[in-house]
């Protein structure tokens, strides 16, 4: 069944419409995780640095999975997979207002939800790009913001159902309200079309040769058939006690034409199955080659310098730049700021002003004038610097002001794509995008619990955020000094390796 031509509107819309809702309810929890993670503090007494786990496992699986995620929605479509991660994301929040320790939440919350929260991701990103071709960066962005104004809602509503409901109640609200995501998938109508034949499964004989892609010399199917003879007239002759030239008599009758009509039907299932041997030898070889050209072409995009550095400064980014929206909340009350002044959670500052972000980097990155990755390498310098200054703030406006800067720069999401495009080309994005994402998820795991820790360890926060700062401080100098002219290699083409075709002609019937 083929893909018709993409709409760039129509249904489309609605795709854009349910993904924007999909991201909302899917993330708008673990994104707000700020707010659940002090009532844990508070219920379960351990530190800090192993609850954080909680959330930065909702927040880093996703990622970390994204290869088994792309696969998932490739193999059985965007609408199964939406339906399926609902009941995951749903029964994990509800399992999680059922834990009797931390390490429950680790399941439930951390992986149900996050792996649940990853599926989802990759199922609204791939059918919103199936329906849209040239507004396919609009339709992006609008589906990209429900995650932060998820965030900036949830972060509200969790604290006040915690304050009507507890703990226990507002996770079984959030998961109850995550169900919805069953009726946005419902509407996620694959873009196939209706007159078109059904598909016809693939039989080793009706390969046509155009799937081939080797091209070195094999037996053919003649001679794959000449080895079963031999082996047959082998078995033979180990059964057989008849003298060895009349055995050898035997086995040349069965390429006389005059005795080949008896043996027809033992003809014909030799030769099917040399076709399907020789078939599956030659998909093997085929798998094999693929994957040493994919390895090859991983150890040619490290050799980009910038593109290390990228790699870098995104899991740097990452490590440091993710803990304020788990924490911020804790980092207020260790700074004695009482709630009566709290006019607005901090999380969902920080929320609002990450949809601001993406929007205005977004537009900021499509001046010609302004260098994409100039302008990240700004993002990541200014937030650390902001990161640096949150153990001076000891005001509820100080820390809210902070929170804005913060939630504004880690915008720089909706720029990456641009940057990665940048350095590696459009052909090699894909590949890219995906090594960076996954490290970029490691981050996500690693950060949160690394900053508890430092609390654990010292009791404040101070030397926690000075890590963090200096961490993203750091990714950003690296991969300023590699765009630097002297070093900088964005716009050479790495070079090309030798063409390698390898054409196997696949036996075939038709």
């Amino acid at each position: 069944m083929e893909l018709r031509k993409s709409p760039d509107g129509g249904w489309g819309w609605v795709i854009v419409l349910v993904s924007f809702f999909t991201q909302f309810l899917c993330y708008g929890s673990p994104l707000a995780v700020g707010v659940l993670y002090v009532e844990w503090l508070d219920a379960f007494g351990e530190g800090k640095g192993k609850t954080a786990w909680i959330g930065s496992l909702a927040s880093g699986v996703g990622l970390l999975a994204s290869p088994v995620c792309s696969l998932c929605v490739s193999s059985f479509g965007a609408r199964p997979v939406t339906i399926f991660s609902g009941f995951m994301v749903a029964g994990g929040l509800m399992l999680s207002s059922f834990a009797p320790n931390i390490y429950f939440l680790f399941f439930s919350y951390g992986i149900v939800v996050g792996l649940g929260c990853g599926l989802l991701y990759t199922a609204t990103v791939t059918i919103t790009c199936q329906y849209f071709d040239s507004r396919r960066g609009l339709a992006l962005g609008l589906i990209s913001t429900g995650s932060s104004v998820g965030l900036f809602i949830y972060a509200a509503l969790q604290r006040m159902l915690i304050e009507f409901y507890g703990l226990d109640g507002c996770l079984l609200i959030v998961g109850a309200l995550a169900l919805n995501i069953l009726a946005c998938g419902s509407l996620m109508r694959p873009l196939q079309s209706s007159d078109g034949p059904l598909p016809e499964k693939t039989a080793p004989e009706n390969v046509p040769d155009r799937y081939s892609i080797y091209n070195e010399k094999e037996k053919n199917v003649e001679e794959n058939i000449n080895i079963l003879d031999r082996s047959c007239c082998s078995e033979e002759k180990r059964k057989n006690t008849l003298a060895n030239g009349k055995w050898k008599q035997e086995c040349l009758l069965h390429k006389n034409p005059a005795t080949m009509a008896h043996t027809k039907e033992p003809e014909t299932y030799k030769k099917k199955v040399a076709e399907q041997t020789y078939f599956c030898k030659q998909l093997a070889k085929r798998k094999w080659q693929l994957y040493k050209i994919y390895c090859g072409e991983t150890v040619a995009l490290f050799k980009n310098k910038v593109f290390s550095a990228l790699f870098i400064a995104i899991l740097l980014f990452d490590i440091g730049g993710f803990p304020p929206s788990l924490l911020m909340e804790d980092v207020a009350r260790s700074s004695n700021v009482k709630e009566e002044e709290f006019i607005m959670p901090l999380i969902s500052i920080i929320g609002i002003m990450t949809t601001v972000g993406k929007l205005l980097l977004g537009i900021l990155a499509d001046f010609k004038w302004i260098n994409t990755l100039y302008l990240y390498v700004a993002t990541l310098i200014i937030m650390g610097l902001a990161l640096c200054a949150i153990p001076l703030a000891k005001s509820y406006v100080t820390l809210a002001i902070l929170s804005a800067i913060l939630g504004f720069f880690t915008g720089n999401w909706s720029i990456f794509p641009y940057v990665t495009t940048k350095t590696v080309g459009i052909e090699k994005l894909a590949h890219a995008y995906g090594i960076l994402m996954f490290f970029a998820g490691l981050g996500n795991s690693l950060g949160p619990p690394i900053v508890g820790w430092f609390y654990d360890w010292t009791q404040t926060y101070d030397i926690a955020f000075y890590f963090s700062g200096f961490c993203v401080l750091l990714g950003g100098f690296i991969l300023l000094l590699a765009a630097l002219p002297p070093w900088d290699t964005c716009n050479k083409q790495l070079p090309k390796p030798a063409p390698t075709t390898f054409l196997y002609k696949v036996a075939s019937n038709v």
